[in-house]
């Protein structure tokens, strides 16, 4: 068994393992870790505990040390630091006309660099901003391009549900995202009403893509004939939480509509004698929300 504790540098970001050693770390408290970028101070966000270590993937790195007060003054200094040097980039990249749009920026615990957001449509020659910004700062630049998601999760927002977007309150990685888990949703493929707004697919339809998708395939097409108690009928709505399909049958020169459970029903199952179904076609709209 391996002695670890949990940390995070970001508060919506991975949780990342180090050795507390023989020491304490309390949760929330701050401590400053050696990383591939140099000294960071980060938070505790898992106490010290043990795991097997065949659950880490690579030797761990010690913890330095607690953080004092004077590092806290230090974060707090480089985050004023951070709205003046949005400004003074702004400028330059203004005044050398590049298409590029700025998203944020930090510098790094010890101040010794400064990163620099951005994104663009596509490749940048950004070397002669990073000479302007270099005269001006006198540390070390670096400019790193970002995608719209990336973006959004910096940022923040309100996403369509009224809540803060997902990626930039309680999910540290992206979640993959398909057409095809809106469709076994039965969600409409309407771009306004399945993208957030990095205007890709929303995050949370991954969320209970599982259940959707065997739920899909226990369930008629819409449109398909089905019998039913009642005679044979045509499906004009399911409903895969309830596992409900709402069947209309032609009676004289009328027609009625009713709600059936799906072990009442008698239907192909999707895919029999078919093998596997082919892909509807997509609309352009919607090969613009993929990544």
């Amino acid at each position: 068994m391996a002695k670890i504790i949990g940390v995070k540098f970001k508060d919506c970001g991975k949780l990342y393992y180090f050795d507390p050693g023989d020491k304490l770390f309390e949760k929330d408290t701050g401590v400053i870790v050696e990383t591939a970028r140099g000294v960071e101070y980060a938070t505790v966000c898992v106490p010290v505990r043990e795991v097997p270590e065949e659950e880490l993937v690579a030797p761990l790195k010690p913890v330095l040390r607690a953080a004092t007060e004077k590092d806290a003054e230090t974060i707090k200094r480089n985050e004023e630091r951070r709205a003046p040097a949005m400004k003074t980039a702004a400028e330059k990249i203004a005044a050398r006309g590049l298409d590029m749009k700025l998203v944020d920026c930090e510098f790094t615990f010890d101040g010794s660099k400064v990163i620099f957001y951005f994104t663009a449509d596509g490749r940048v020659d950004f070397r002669e901003l990073v000479k302007d910004l270099s005269s001006v700062f006198r540390i070390r630049i670096e400019l790193r391009q970002i995608g719209v998601r990336d973006e959004t999760k910096m940022l923040g927002g309100l996403g369509p549900c009224g809540r803060e977007c997902c990626c930039s309150s309680c999910m540290p990685d992206f979640k993959k995202v398909s057409i095809k888990m809106a469709k076994n949703q039965g969600l409409s493929l309407n771009p306004s009403k399945i993208s957030g707004l990095c205007g890709r697919l929303m995050c949370c339809l991954a969320y209970e893509n599982d259940y959707y998708a065997e739920a899909y395939k226990k369930m008629p097409k819409v449109g398909s004939e089905v019998g039913t108690p009642d005679g044979e009928g045509n499906v004009v709505n399911v409903n895969m939480l309830k596992m409900e399909v709402k069947v209309r049958i032609e009676k004289g020169d009328g027609a009625a509509y009713k709600d059936f459970k799906l072990d009442e029903l008698k239907f192909k199952r999707r895919g029999q004698d078919k093998g596997r179904e082919p892909d509807e076609p997509i609309d352009e709209e919607i090969k613009k929300l993929l990544d």
